[in-house]
């Protein structure tokens, strides 16, 4: 890559330069001050104590039964969540509410035809057992399940792709080889998915998890659905909706789910679709003034789509807040046409391309964006996103970002995976494992695009011993 990465930068005052040159309106914080400082610190939610201000993002390892059970490895990245010492574990994984609404086929989900309340409970007490292993009491751990329905980028089997779509969209249609006969979501069949967003969110209280997230990012079914403005009937054209659905939902697991905290994870931004350039490999988004006025984003500017418009994404928090939701999670676009925006990193994906820009420039507009949002509703708890690109100098941000208010939670992605431990080390002022720490290569995201499970292969000797290791360097050496 042609940028210096910030693993590249020795000292934290080399670190802040570069990020300062390329966003002079941030900054990170020198000296960390551990469990005493801002990441240290509780917060209230519905009258429980959340003991400090590290999230775990959900992060799905394709490692499920095809019943969508949990299986050792699932159940291994739980327990290393509980381990994290983070006190937030934001939906742990992303938890299929019907078996068509998966993503891949080892998903994990709520069937009725196999213990899917057991499964959950197993995953619940793994998170507590590694809380325990590392000294940590419960009493503060706040745990939640991400509910989702991959809608267009539904694969529920391995006979391939069956996505479930609830507007036309030129551009990704034709990416994916969806034509104009393939039927569209009826308003039928999405009230019965509301449906199935409440039987999973039953099933999460009731084997002790704290809240739900209603999952509205990154593509998927109820992300789409913010974006169907072309869409005819109830559930298309006007903002209110478009957003019918997801107040549908909120209101009914109110009803059948009393005590259930409810959370949403929403991409609060989006930018018009990104391909390799067929020379260079590098992200561009190629035609996209062909298709002014953009008609078919959440969170995109409609005459240059190139950019952000966070006009609706912000009255989509005004709507949360209204449905009595505190807990929000930001973050943008998606892993599937904007990568480089949604998920920074140093090097893609084997189906991506290379960053436009340097990486820390997309984790610039994650702050940014999630200020602006925090700045406009501060009785929201927001967690954030982008952190893991930032390497050594992530609590450096962190502690800045929380120390001013700017974010109330610190969202912890890939990281979790290969260094889980980042949390506790960061409190107990211990310097970081750097043997360990993401370097964002995307081989947890190359693996399940070859149809493996995700990890890190180049890190975690767990998954470097698997066999799923050398099937990985096979198939990426016959690329």
């Amino acid at each position: 890559m042609r940028y210096t990465s910030p693993g590249g930068h020795r000292t934290v005052e080399s670190f802040r330069a570069h990020l300062r040159a390329i966003a002079p309106d941030l900054d990170c914080d020198l000296e960390l001050r551990g469990a005493a400082g801002p990441l240290g610190q509780p917060i209230e939610l519905g009258g429980r104590r959340i003991g400090n201000r590290f999230a775990v993002h959900p992060m799905e390892g394709w490692d499920g039964t095809p019943e969508g059970l949990p299986t050792a490895p699932t159940r291994r990245r739980w327990r290393n969540f509980g381990r994290s010492g983070a006190k937030l574990l934001w939906g742990g994984e992303a938890y299929a509410v019907a078996a068509g609404g998966r993503a891949n086929p080892r998903q994990l989900f709520l069937n009725p035809a196999a213990d899917a309340r057991g499964g959950l409970a197993a995953l619940r007490r793994e998170v507590q057992a590694g809380h325990a292993e590392s000294g940590e009491s419960a009493a503060d751990l706040f745990v939640g399940l991400q509910l989702t329905h991959a809608g267009r980028y539904a694969r529920p089997t391995a006979a391939g792709p069956a996505p479930r779509i609830a507007h036309r969209h030129p551009v990704l249609d034709a990416r994916m080889g969806i034509d104009a006969a393939h039927p569209l979501l009826t308003d039928g069949e999405l009230e019965g998915i509301g449906e199935d967003f409440v039987r999973a969110a039953a099933a999460a209280q009731a084997v002790g998890f704290d809240f739900v997230d209603v999952k509205c990012c990154h593509g998927y079914l109820l992300h789409e659905l913010l974006a169907s403005r072309t869409r005819e009937g109830p559930y298309g054209g006007s903002f209110a909706n478009r957003t019918r659905l997801f107040r549908r939902i909120v209101t009914e697991i109110r009803a059948a789910c009393p005590g259930l905290e409810i959370g949403v994870r929403v991409s609060a931004g989006d930018v018009f679709p990104h391909a390799p350039h067929p020379a260079t490999g590098v992200g561009e988004p190629a035609g996209w003034q062909e298709h002014v006025p953009y008609e078919w984003g959440f969170g995109v500017d409609r005459e240059d789509p190139r950019r952000l418009d966070l006009a609706e994404p912000l009255r989509f928090l005004e709507l949360a807040g209204e449905l009595g939701i505190r807990l929000v999670n930001l973050t943008l676009g998606s892993p599937y046409w904007c990568p480089h925006l949604q998920r920074p990193a140093a090097y893609p994906p084997s189906d991506g391309y290379l960053p436009p820009a340097d990486p820390l420039e997309a984790v610039a507009t994650h702050l940014r964006v999630t200020r602006a949002c925090k700045a406009r509703f501060p009785a929201l708890l927001v967690v954030g996103t982008g952190y893991t690109y930032l390497q050594e100098w992530l609590p450096h941000v962190a502690q800045h970002e929380v120390g001013r208010g700017h974010v109330d939670f610190v969202g912890i992605g890939r990281m979790a995976l290969v260094y889980p431990e980042l949390p506790r080390d960061v409190l107990a002022g211990r310097p970081l494992d750097r043997r360990r720490i993401c370097r964002t290569f995307s081989d947890c995201t190359t693996a399940p695009r070859r149809g493996l499970i995700s990890g890190c292969y180049p890190l975690d000797e767990y998954y470097r011993s698997l066999p799923a290791a050398a099937e990985l360097l096979r198939r990426e050496r016959r690329r």
